[in-house]
């Protein structure tokens, strides 16, 4: 089990992926939104998507779990 986190803090523009997805390594499963710079935030490794922690418009800070990968 792998937890994506968040690399910097911003807010989550976007969540491109849905629980249950298989994804591949480095497939984007979120994209925050800092200082005017979209951010994609990527998974480490393939798997199923368990859980999404984050909705979009949510505020998260460097470190925070987003997703949790199976």
């Amino acid at each position: 089990m792998e937890e994506v986190k968040a690399s910097m803090a911003g807010s989550v523009w976007k969540i491109t992926v849905a629980e249950g997805d298989k994804i591949t390594e480095d497939q984007d499963v979120v994209i925050l939104e800092s200082m005017k710079m979209e951010i994609p935030i990527a998974s480490e490794s393939a798997g199923t998507v368990k859980e999404i922690k984050v909705a979009e418009g949510d505020f998260v800070n460097e470190g925070d779990t987003i997703a949790v990968i199976e």
